[in-house]
């Protein structure tokens, strides 16, 4: 005698009603480049489809999001003005803060995120202050903290540091509370890896480092170990919630994220994952929806709550709730 597992996939009615996860429209968030010289939205070679909005679009697109079904966007800002000290990042009145007030006008039901860097306000394009070449890591928690506390006070609902500077959870937590954002939530970007997918991005955020990389303060690809101190590290500092960045090539690491941690889970499909899908299926060798649907899918097997990505407006269109 043998099981006849096929049984419960013989028709579509079946296999939705026996279907161990889904992934819903809530679950995805959209990433959004807002730049602060641009009179329209301008498009990103290296990511067809993606565009850097204006401030003046941006009531217009968090209406579209909230109406497709969409419920939460990151945001990324790149500068009028760069400099060494990244110190426009901070700045009350700058892009992120400003863009953060025209979402939540607009679309008050929209769960605005912040990216907390300087990567995209500092003129060598790393993610901290530099000395003589090298990362100054405890300079910068002050930094990332104000920038963090601006963020807040223009409205945004999570800020999510991505520096990876050691202790900036921690650092972060202390000024919200201590300026009155107690409620403010800080989404980790606690496993985020040196990694090549990250090329796209770089054109979109112009956020690319003048010199060296930086390897010296983002995970190292080899290393899964190292990554979970880094989670437990995050938990421990009070982060609300954690981020694996990127998604597809790291389900293992977000797998052992879910299996030590009850905080919710985000996985993010990083622009080079995206810009792979959207050329092979512009050149007809994949079929775009099934196959976007299915990196959803395996990011929530493994273990995600929400899923950053840039595919989420027009996978919102595909999904059944």
């Amino acid at each position: 005698m043998f099981e006849r597992l096929s049984r419960l996939r013989r028709t579509e009615g079946l296999r939705a009603l026996f279907a161990e996860i889904a992934v819903r429209r809530a679950d995805l968030v959209q990433p959004i480049f807002v730049q602060e010289t641009a009179m329209a939205p301008v498009p990103i070679e290296a990511m067809p489809g993606q565009v850097r909005f204006p401030l003046e679009s941006l009531p217009a697109l968090g209406r579209a999001l909230t109406e497709a079904g969409v419920r939460a966007a990151l945001l990324f800002g790149l500068p009028a003005r760069k400099s060494d000290d990244g110190s426009s990042a901070c700045d009350p009145d700058g892009i992120v803060p400003q863009a953060v007030r025209r979402l939540k006008e607009a679309a008050p039901e929209l769960t605005v995120i912040t990216d907390v860097c300087v990567c995209s306000f500092t003129s060598h394009g790393h993610c901290g202050l530099m000395r003589e070449g090298r990362l100054e890591n405890d300079a910068t928690l002050d930094l990332l903290a104000e920038t963090a506390r601006v963020h807040a006070q223009a409205g945004a609902d999570l800020v999510a540091p991505s520096a990876m500077m050691d202790g900036q959870v921690a650092a972060i937590r202390a000024r919200l509370d201590a300026s009155g954002f107690s409620q403010t939530g800080i989404l980790g970007y606690s496993a985020k890896f040196a990694s090549a997918f990250y090329g796209p991005f770089r054109e979109a955020a112009d956020s690319a480092p003048t010199y060296g990389d930086r390897s010296a303060y983002q995970h190292d690809a080899r290393n899964v170990r190292h990554a979970r101190r880094e989670l437990l590290a995050d938990m421990d500092e009070g982060a609300d919630a954690l981020m694996v960045k990127p998604g597809l090539a790291y389900l293992d690491v977000l797998a052992e994220a879910r299996r030590i941690t009850d905080l919710p889970l985000a996985a993010y499909m990083v622009s080079g994952e995206y810009a792979m899908l959207k050329a092979a299926a512009e050149r007809g060798w994949l079929d775009e929806r099934a196959t976007v649907l299915e990196v959803l899918t395996a990011f929530k097997r493994a273990g995600a709550d929400l899923i950053v990505t840039y595919y989420a407006q027009e996978a919102a269109a595909w999904l059944d709730s």
